[in-house]
């Protein structure tokens, strides 16, 4: 059976040296998604999930500070006519709690909703475009992007076409 030349769009492994390439990789990921979609950054505590976040809001245009939302669980951004919102869920007691914060219709629409920690948020939340797990090793980090939808597979493929024009 001959092998696709076309690039794996379900599932893209990237090894991120430093800090500045966890941003590259956020601003590249933030162009590809169009300023849609849900996507859930996993990790443990200090993985990068913040600082991969940052990037994305940086590659959409965004110029101002960028905070972990740790404490209020929701940043809010506004980018020209589009909204990106970023969930830290750490600190969330229950799902439910997302209902008092109207997060509900944050969800509905065209918005880009970057969200840390969605295992605190389960049953709740709605399915994830993208899954971007980041894992600490020797050499830096290793990102995990999982499309668990077409608009994920959509923008990994952009992702993997961006890629291959920068080398």
């Amino acid at each position: 059976m001959p092998r696709s030349s076309r690039p794996n769009t379900r599932q893209r492994v990237e090894l991120l040296a430093d800090e500045a390439a966890q941003v590259e990789l956020g601003v590249r990921l933030g162009r590809c998604l169009a300023y849609r979609g849900c996507v859930f950054l996993i990790g443990e505590l200090g993985a990068g999930k913040t600082t991969l976040a940052r990037g994305v809001l940086r590659g959409l245009g965004h110029l101002g500070a960028v905070k972990s939302p740790t404490y209020t669980l929701l940043e809010p951004y506004a980018i020209g006519e589009a909204r990106v919102n970023h969930f830290d869920l750490y600190r969330l007691g229950d799902p439910e709690e997302l209902e008092f914060i109207g997060a509900r219709e944050l969800f509905e629409g065209d918005a880009l909703n970057l969200i840390e920690w969605p295992s605190r948020g389960a049953g709740w939340l709605p399915p994830a475009d993208l899954v971007v797990e980041l894992k600490v090793i020797s050499s830096g980090r290793e990102a995990t992007l999982t499309a668990a939808s077409e608009h994920g597979e959509s923008a990994l493929g952009r992702l993997a076409r961006s890629s291959s024009e920068a080398e």
